[in-house]
């Protein structure tokens, strides 16, 4: 076991421990990985805990120690456990009159086996009363394993959800049952891991969404008293979210990585026109947002201060963040932290409506695993998601990390906000953005007409907000392009597969980029071969069966450019548990909570052009599967459990994705789909890099599809 240095952090928070002083918590535990450190003689995992407590307590202890290794009998681990505990000094992240943050850091050395990890806090109690845990566990790899993986988005419910049919976040109890049989050791959250979307309904910015003048609306200042009556909003919401079971105990269990998205601030953020996006109120909770995502979500301090309208400091970023306000940190500690973690990837620059620079983040998950999290909201404009120059960092990055790796890096995951390859939309906006809609929006302006239709704060189309976010968003394309086209020369460059993981859209798919078929490359060896796995929503209602069947029929073959072809794959063979989510049909859109799973399949991988999977026949399009791992995907996969594993692709990955039957069922029962995701050995070809003019016959005419299940127009060029 290595142990933190917490000296620094320590010498500022002044207080002495006291392990025999009750700790009284308001919410937590909170467990995350932060990152791994990798050399050819050992590899260390670290990560960090966090509670809230009330003010002015001793500083809390946590007890660390080895439980033994991983196995589906807890009565064997006692033998092998760590003889005693460790003791680990929290770390005051903050603190006001009404609560205080702190982080116990910890770091563990990798063992030969995947070993079980058990922590306590002495003293702890709820300081609203409840039961109190014994104690908590988690799973780290053991040194030659990549970690198994949870992936989940839209943790959370939209304003005006009807609570007697959608009744709580009843999957994480299946998360839980999967987690019991094989350990996950991360979640990945790939936004909305809560909805702030009640601060404009019930919370302190009604007053002002009811104001019907957009320009006064437009006008309104953000003084420090509304920050303060937002700040207290965003705390309260958090901890009410953080501690309803059974996500409260996931929480304390099972590692977490986050990225955020629009409803971690409110709906929309950054997809509404630049002119109301920059007012004072959607600046000012956007600042406040960022301060309670970096204490709970990444258990790092947060800025001293953050925008408002009577604090000109605060108003413009220095040195990429907001001035320090005298009037916010009035008995308030705010911890300054000497280093950041190297997991992150830094902005150059703050974003337009945050005053703050985007967080991306960069993680060793395991021997052959790499990560990237990209902060797709920072940044964020209705006419791009990132700057360019953020793109320039996470690759440098990238590069860098692989080559310190000597060619153990052979995945990485890629978590964005939202699916990138995804059905387009581009005749809804059209429609949603004509002058068809005007005459509409001035009798909705008048008389209240059509209410449903327009949002309540720059009077667009709801919808558009929405539809905006989508990396196929027409204002997208071109930056959604470079992106992929970059990833497939990382790809190709160090035979790294590269997978995708982005939820948002509230329901499953599994979407796939790829070589367009003419250039006859089988997808063991093809760098361009990129799975996006559609994971959305866990907790969220899902859209009505009608919607998941239109996208199924806007289904195209799509050519992003001249060699790469996508589009989403039939995977959903049968509807969960007999119940009818969607047209009988329809194998590609899943309306249904769920949730994904991704566990690396053991054994070498087959190189070479000869490789035992290459003789799977190249299908005529990316309507039929690409590969045998796609030929087996659906409900009769091995890996369909979420816990079990395949061995048909070695060093390929198994992806499951667990569907949600009946969402009154509060022990989450589910159905589980999966499939292969086949490991990279790159092989140049001349086919590969011959150069195709861009024409709508990129393949033989005897190559389109022609099955009856494809009853929509048969190819598109983007």
């Amino acid at each position: 076991m290595t142990l933190p240095d917490n000296a620094p952090a320590a010498s500022s928070n002044g207080q002495a421990s006291d392990p025999n002083a009750p700790v009284d918590v308001i919410c937590g535990p909170l467990i995350n990985f932060k990152n791994m450190d990798v050399t050819p003689s050992s590899s260390v995992w670290r990560g960090s805990i966090l509670i809230v407590t009330k003010p002015s307590q001793s500083k809390p202890q946590l007890r660390l120690r080895q439980a033994g290794p991983v196995t589906n009998d807890m009565a064997t681990n006692g033998a092998l456990a760590s003889p005693s505990a460790v003791a680990i000094d929290g770390v005051r992240l903050y603190e006001d009159p009404l609560k205080a943050f702190w982080r116990f850091s910890i770091s563990v050395t990798l063992e030969p086996y995947e070993a079980r990890w058990e922590y306590t806090i002495p003293g702890f109690r709820y300081a609203e009363g409840g039961e109190i845990p014994g104690s908590w566990d988690f799973a780290v790899p053991s040194g030659s394993q990549s970690m198994r993986l949870m992936f989940h988005s839209c943790n959370g419910f939209s304003v005006g959800t009807d609570m007697d049919a959608w009744v709580g976040p009843n999957l994480w109890n299946d998360v839980l049952r999967v987690h019991a049989q094989k350990p996950f050791h991360a979640m990945i959250g790939g936004g909305d891991q809560l909805y702030n979307d009640g601060i404009r309904v019930d919370g302190p910015l009604k007053e002002w969404t009811a104001i019907s003048n957009p320009h006064k609306r437009r006008a309104h200042g953000f003084d420090n008293n509304l920050r303060a009556r937002c700040d207290e909003y965003y705390y309260a919401n958090y901890v009410r979210w953080y501690s309803t079971e059974p996500f409260k105990a996931a929480n304390g269990r099972i590692p977490q990585i986050n990225v955020w998205d629009d409803h971690d601030i409110i709906d929309g953020f950054g997809s509404y026109t630049d002119h109301f996006m920059r007012c004072s109120v959607f600046r000012g909770i956007g600042g406040v947002a960022f301060k309670y995502y970096c204490l709970f979500q990444h258990h790092i301090a947060p800025p001293k201060s953050t925008y408002t309208t009577d604090a000109p400091q605060t108003m413009h970023a220095i040195n990429g963040t907001a001035g320090a306000d005298p009037r916010q940190l009035e008995n308030t500690f705010v911890l300054e932290e000497t280093t950041e973690d190297d997991s992150w990837i830094i902005g150059k620059r703050p974003g337009p409506y945050v005053e703050e620079k985007s967080r991306n983040l960069y993680m060793r998950l395991g021997k052959r695993f790499a990560f990237i999290g990209v902060d797709a909201r920072t940044e964020r404009t209705r006419h791009q998601v990132n700057y360019p120059d953020t793109y320039d960092l996470i690759f440098s990055r990238l590069e860098n990390e692989v080559a310190a790796a000597n060619g153990d890096i052979k995945h990485l995951v890629v978590l964005l906000g939202v699916p990138i390859a995804y059905p387009r939309l581009a005749w809804l906006e059209n429609i949603l953005s004509s002058p068809l809609i005007a005459p509409i929006r001035l009798l909705n302006k008048r008389f209240g007409f059509a209410g449903g239709l327009f949002n309540q704060f720059d009077g667009q189309v709801d919808l558009l907000d929405d539809l905006d976010d989508h990396y196929t968003a027409r204002q997208h394309k071109k930056e959604r392009r470079i992106f992929i086209q970059r990833l497939q020369g990382f790809s190709k460059a160090h035979s790294v597969r590269v997978t995708i993981l982005g939820g948002d859209v509230h329901l499953a798919a599994i979407g796939r980029f790829y070589s367009n078929p003419s250039l006859r490359i089988h997808s063991e060896h093809d760098p361009r071969y990129m799975v996006n796995v559609v994971s959305s929503a866990i907790t969220n209602k899902p859209p009505p069966k009608a919607v998941a069947n239109l996208l199924a029929r806007r289904n195209k073959l799509h050519h992003m450019d001249p060699s790469t072809d996508e589009t989403l794959m039939s995977f959903f063979d049968r509807q969960p548990g007999g119940q009818e989510k969607s047209a009988s049909w329809n194998k590609v859109t899943m309306p249904s909570r769920n949730y994904a799973c991704i566990t690396e399949i053991g054994g070498a991988v087959p190189q070479g052009e000869n490789g035992e999977a290459a003789i799977f026949p190249l299908p005529a399009d990316g309507h039929a599967p690409l590969h045998q791992g796609e030929a087996d995907a659906g409900s009769a996969h091995p890996a369909a459990d979420g816990f079990s594993s395949s061995s048909a692709m070695p060093g390929g990955l198994d992806v499951t994705v667990r569907v949600e039957i009946n969402p009154q069922d509060r022990d989450g029962a589910t159905d589980g789909y999966a499939f292969s995701i086949p490991a990279l050995a790159y092989v140049p070809s001349e086919a590969d890099s011959r150069p195709q003019s861009r024409t709508r016959s990129l393949r033989p005419r005897s190559l389109r599809p022609r099955s009856s299940q494809d009853a929509r127009p048969r190819s598109a060029v983007n």
